[in-house]
């Protein structure tokens, strides 16, 4: 699985970092242990990035979801039952 942020040129350095961590999950509290800064400034930030529309894809290689490389065997069972 890889993360994409689309629309990161339009962030700052800081306002990456910061998407990153919460997009991976992170709380505040984690956030501001990671990069050393207070809650007010992480949630400063991240308002700050999403007002710039930043958007998150998530990329699933195909066979993770059973789709190539094996995944056929299903179907052509089900189309002969």
């Amino acid at each position: 699985m890889q993360i994409e942020i689309r629309g990161a040129e339009r962030l700052s350095f800081r306002e990456r970092q910061v998407v990153v961590l919460k997009e991976m999950g992170k709380s505040s509290a984690e956030i501001c242990r990671t990069l050393h800064i207070t809650a007010s400034t992480v949630a400063t930030l991240y308002n700050r990035a999403r007002s710039k529309g930043y958007e998150v894809v998530i990329v699933l290689p195909g066979n993770t979801l059973g789709i190539f490389n094996g995944g056929d065997e299903g179907i052509e069972e089900a189309e002969t039952e």
